[in-house]
């Protein structure tokens, strides 16, 4: 049984570490451009430690819940300091380099979270083993039975089940010719999968081929080295960003309910879980938490860095930035636009804990 102090550990260091990654692509960005950073901090609130190096403190804060950089002439003209360091003053392209580098770094977080899962575990696939057959189905109208071992579809080879899902969803309802394994005989049937009706991830419905079974539960891994590690972690987090990208634009087409929005709460409790399976479960969640803070904050919304590239793009085709008036009205509906949205995810976090 974990406690609550140890689950109360793993939520700070999983948000500190998403945050302190998401500002250490700020900080890298900027010290490669020569601007200067004032201070990178390791948590918020009063200095309890650090050094200073150049023109940079770095230091250790009091509370533990990622950190914070702040650049040379991001808040307004700073004394002692040379121009050629001040932010304010670089074009608009190295600004939006130096923003955008956080949520950039958030992808990369993902990318070497599951680079390194990948290569300590390697890749789990499922044996291509019928578990159960459906009444009435193609499957089983083909003869198949609970136990066949899959060997190949249309004469290609099919180590894993997932080679068997794509040729039967990519078949359009074709008949397919299997080759199977059964009692240490090869025999060899044809099945037609049956269009069908079903919900996708979204709650959409969508007519599918389908033939009817369901894998035994097999597994087996496949150790990766380091470059296959790599392209797998690659791979898999290209994958997150294009399901949270699509998730977005479900969400304001409203397939997907405004209920499920979720916040900290919901993170805290997702973290505490996780606990309970063990560290890659929590890594695993802890990648999956950092894209969705890149998407997040890659938003068009201002006070979000998503809504600063949008300040710096127009400012580069305009060749010259919006006025002072304009600037403060768009910062002051995307603020209105984000409590709002925070105050969504709070309150679906309430009811979800209640219900």
């Amino acid at each position: 049984m974990i406690s609550f102090v140890q689950s109360a550990a793993a939520v700070v260091f999983v948000l500190g570490l998403l945050i302190f990654f998401h500002e250490l692509g700020h900080y890298a960005v900027a010290r490669m451009l020569g601007v200067g950073v004032k201070c990178f901090s390791l948590g918020f609130g009063p200095r309890l430690l650090g050094w200073k190096r150049g023109m940079t403190d770095y230091r250790v804060s009091a509370v533990p819940l990622g950190g914070y950089v702040r650049l040379v002439g991001d808040e307004g003209p700073d004394e002692g300091y040379p121009d050629a360091a001040s932010f304010a003053l670089r074009p608009a392209w190295q600004r939006m380099a130096i923003v955008a580098a956080g949520p950039i770094f958030n992808f990369v977080l993902a990318w070497f979270i599951f680079w390194g899962i990948f290569w300590a575990n390697g890749q789990a696939e499922l044996v291509p083993r019928i578990g159960t057959v459906q009444e009435d189905s193609a499957a089983q109208r083909a003869g198949i039975e609970p136990g066949d071992l899959i060997v190949s579809i249309d004469g290609l080879s099919a180590p894993y089940w997932s080679d068997l899902l794509n040729h039967v969803q990519d078949s359009g309802g074709r008949t397919l010719m299997l080759e199977l394994e059964r009692g240490g005989q090869v025999m060899r049937v044809s099945v037609t999968p049956m269009m069908q009706d079903r919900k996708n991830i979204f709650g959409e419905s969508k007519m599918i081929p389908m033939i009817g079974v369901t894998p035994s539960g097999e597994v087996v891994d496949i150790p990766l080295g380091l470059l296959a590690s790599a392209e797998a972690g690659l791979v898999q987090t290209w994958m997150l960003i294009r399901l949270t990208v699509l998730g977005l634009v479900k969400l304001v087409q409203r397939v997907v309910p405004l209920d499920n929005v979720g916040g900290p709460i919901m993170i805290a409790q997702l973290v505490a879980e996780q606990v309970e399976n063990g560290v890659i479960h929590l890594f695993s969640l802890a990648a999956l938490i950092s894209v969705n803070l890149g998407l997040l904050n890659l938003l068009p919304i201002p006070v979000l860095d998503g809504g600063h590239i949008l300040f710096y793009a127009i400012e580069m085709i305009r060749g010259r930035p919006l006025n002072e008036r304009m600037r403060q009205a768009a910062v002051r509906v995307g603020l209105a636009a984000l409590v709002g949205l925070m105050v969504l995810a709070t309150f679906n976090d309430i009811l979800r804990t209640f219900r």
